[in-house]
C-alpha cells in the first residue's frame, strides 16, 4: 500500500509511505530487500548505501521472522523523508518477547543503519497495526542521505556559518 497523503515533509514535498506485508518465509523476504534497494536507488543513495540498506533490511526481517508468533506476517513500513529513509519492521509475537539485541545480527544492523532500535510494542502503536493491544516486536531504522544526518543539520542551522567557510592552510 502506498500513501502519499501524509503530512508534507520539511522541504514542502510529501513524505511517501509504503507498506509491505509478507509471510515470514525465506522465499518471501527477498521481496522486502528488493523494495528497500529500489527505494534507495530512487532516492539517489550511492551504491554502497543501497547495498547497506538491502543488507540491513534483510537482517531485520530475518531477526523478526525468528521470533514471530506462528505464521504471522511480517509488516515493513518504508517512509521517505527529506533526511532519508525510515523503516519500521514488525511481527506479532507472544507477550513479553523481546527483539534480540545481542549477537552478530544486531551488530550488523548497528553497522549498516545510521540509527537502529528494537523494542516491544502493540498493534495500536505501530504503523500499519490493527489498533489492538496485541504484542509485536519492532525494529526501526534510519538511513540518512549524505549531508542529512540530524547532527549535521543541527550543526549547520545554529552555527551562523554559511557555505563560504574556509580553513587557512
Amino acid at each position: 500500500m502506498a500513501d502519499s497523503s501524509s503530512a508534507l515533509a520539511q522541504d514542502g514535498r510529501r513524505a511517501e509511505r509504503l507498506e509491505l506485508r509478507v509471510p515470514t518465509t525465506p522465499t518471501q523476504l527477498p521481496a522486502v530487500r528488493a523494495m528497500a534497494g529500489d527505494l534507495a536507488i530512487r532516492m539517489d543513495y550511492d551504491l554502497d548505501s543501497v547495498e547497506d540498506l538491502r543488507l540491513a533490511v534483510d537482517e531485520a526481517c530475518a531477526t523478526l521472522s525468528a521470533i514471530a508468533l506462528g505464521d504471522a506476517p511480517l509488516t515493513v513500513v518504508f517512509e521517505t523523508t527529506r533526511a532519508g529513509l525510515h523503516i519500521d519492521a514488525w511481527v506479532p509475537t507472544a507477550e513479553g518477547t523481546d527483539v534480540p539485541r545481542d549477537g552478530f545480527g544486531w551488530a550488523v544492523l548497528q553497522t549498516l543503519a545510521d540509527n537502529v532500535d528494537g523494542h516491544r510494542a502493540t498493534q495500536a502503536t505501530v504503523p500499519g497495526g490493527d489498533g489492538s493491544g496485541a504484542a509485536v516486536a519492532v525494529i526501526s531504522m534510519d538511513k540518512y542521505l549524505p549531508g542529512q544526518r540530524p547532527g549535521e543539520l543541527v550543526g549547520r542551522a545554529g552555527s551562523g556559518m554559511g557555505s563560504d567557510l574556509s580553513v587557512a592552510p
